[in-house]
This record gives C-alpha cells, sequence and structure tokens, in this order.
C-alpha cells in the first residue's frame, strides 16, 4: 500500500497543479470585482447576478444546452446502430471497423473541422451534389444545421466505441438462453440486448453532452460567429472583452451544470444495476 501511494504522488502533484490550482483561480476570479487581484481580494456576487439577470445570457445558455442535447440525441440514434452492427460482426471485421471509426480521431478536431468548410460552401462538392437534384440555392455553412454536423462528426465515435465496449462484453449465452425460451429477435433486443448495453449507453451520453455544450470553435468557425454559444461567450469574455472576473463566473455556472449532470447519469446507471454506490 505505501508502495503504491508513491507511485501515485507524482499523478497527485501534477493533477493539484494542472487541475485543482487552475480551477481555484477560475472560482476566486469568479468572486472578485473587476480589475481584482488575489492579494486584494474583494468578495462580490455581481458577476453571477449578472448572468441570471440578463435574458440574452441565460438565451445563449438555452440554446448550448439545446443543441448538445440535439447532438447527443443524433449520435445515439446513428451510433447504437452502428455499435450494434460492429459488436455483431467476426474479429477481423470488428477490428477492421473499429479502425475505420477511429481514424479519424488521429486528425486533430481543429483540422477535421476547417475541413467542412471547404466541404460546405458554396462552390464545396456537397454543394455541387445538391445543385445536381436542384437543391443547389440551400445555404448550408454557417448555419445551425453546419453547427449540428460538426458536432455529430466530431463527437459520434465516442458514442460508437463506449456502446461497441459494451455490447462486446455481453454475454452471448444470454441471447441464445433468450432464443430458446422462445422470444423473437425484437424481444431479445429489447429484454436482453439493450437493458445491459445501458452503462455503454450512458458513457457515450456523457461524453458526448459534456465537450458539445461547451465546444466553441465549432460553433466559431462552421456557424461563422453568427450562431454563439456559451462556449464562444467564455472565449470572448477572456480574450476579446477582457472581463476575466465574468469570464470565470460562466465557467463555474458551466462547471456546476456539468457536475449535477454527471451526478444525475451516475444515479441512472446505478440504478440501472440496481446496486448501491461504494
Amino acid at each position: 500500500m505505501k508502495r503504491f501511494s508513491q507511485l501515485a504522488l507524482p499523478y497527485i502533484v501534477w493533477a493539484a497543479l494542472m487541475l485543482v490550482l487552475p480551477m481555484a483561480l477560475i472560482a476566486a476570479y469568479s468572486f472578485m470585482e473587476q480589475g481584482n487581484s488575489i492579494i486584494s481580494f474583494s468578495f462580490t456576487l455581481e458577476h453571477y447576478i449578472k448572468f441570471f439577470t440578463d435574458p440574452d445570457f441565460l438565451l445563449i445558455l438555452w440554446r448550448s444546452l439545446l443543441i448538445a442535447v440535439k447532438t447527443t440525441v443524433i449520435c445515439l440514434i446513428l451510433g447504437y446502430p452502428a455499435a450494434y452492427f460492429i459488436a455483431r460482426s467476426g474479429e477481423k471485421v470488428q477490428n477492421a471497423l473499429i479502425l475505420c471509426v477511429t481514424i479519424p480521431m488521429w486528425i486533430n478536431m481543429l483540422v477535421r473541422t476547417y475541413a467542412w468548410i471547404g466541404l460546405l460552401s458554396e462552390d464545396g462538392i456537397i454543394q455541387q451534389i445538391l445543385g445536381l437534384v436542384g437543391l443547389g440555392d440551400m445555404e448550408l455553412l454557417y448555419t445551425e444545421g453546419a453547427v449540428l454536423l460538426g458536432m455529430v462528426y466530431n463527437f459520434l465515435p465516442f458514442m460508437i466505441l463506449q456502446i461497441q465496449t459494451s455490447l462486446s462484453k455481453m454475454d452471448h449465452s444470454l441471447l441464445e438462453a433468450s432464443a430458446d425460451l422462445g422470444a423473437s429477435p425484437v424481444q431479445t433486443f429489447r429484454r436482453v440486448t439493450f437493458p445491459l448495453s445501458i452503462p455503454g449507453v450512458i458513457n457515450g451520453i456523457t461524453l458526448v453532452f459534456l465537450p458539445a455544450v461547451s465546444s466553441f470553435f465549432i460553433p466559431k468557425l462552421l456557424g461563422g460567429g453568427q450562431y454563439f454559444l456559451i462556449g464562444n461567450m467564455i472565449e470572448n469574455q477572456f480574450i476579446t472583452v477582457g472581463e476575466w472576473n465574468f469570464g470565470s463566473a460562466i465557467s463555474m455556472i458551466m462547471a456546476v451544470i456539468m457536475m449535477l449532470l454527471m451526478m444525475a447519469v451516475r444515479k441512472v446507471e446505478l440504478r440501472n444495476r440496481g446496486g448501491k454506490e461504494e
């Protein structure tokens, strides 16, 4: 046990410096008056009151949560069948399909998002294809649809991999037992396969929703600055406006929202397992 503690010490120090300290500084700045420093700390709730009393800020928060929910639902609808197909494939085919899912993740997310600008632009491939069927006048870039497409494209692999892992670990003898008892494939899926895959679904939802709700460069690139989300708002407060205190307050609000969502997801997962938290 002592040996384990010694090995964990470097990670604990790294986590304290890289994770705990920055969050502590952000929390401190969020309760300071504009322009104050840590040395001359002056407590205030002005920045939190400003956020929750301004309808424009609340609208941006609601829009961010809404597009994150849309992204998560679409990823689940597209990701579950793909994960199910991969999990039911042979070992060699399964490895090849997983490789196809993960290959795009080898490329930087920013580069992948930039590629969609060329595809969705007026002279892009997608616009040209739509033009062949008489839909060439549709506006694709700098719209909510473009932002949603970029979100789904970037975060879909997280959903697929989590669900596929859960399905692959499933005891296939349960499926055989279900068939022997006279259950149809649909009944087997509804009563055996899907309940056993819920942990993967919950993990996939978490890994998609949390980065989607705080994403800032996807809306900035594919929304053209016209589709403003909470991540863009935080970036704007820190970089453009220079109001670090207000930006810190917004960051803390989002951190609390994410922690509450993770706690809710944890409770759902525990309830599904029928156990209690250790």
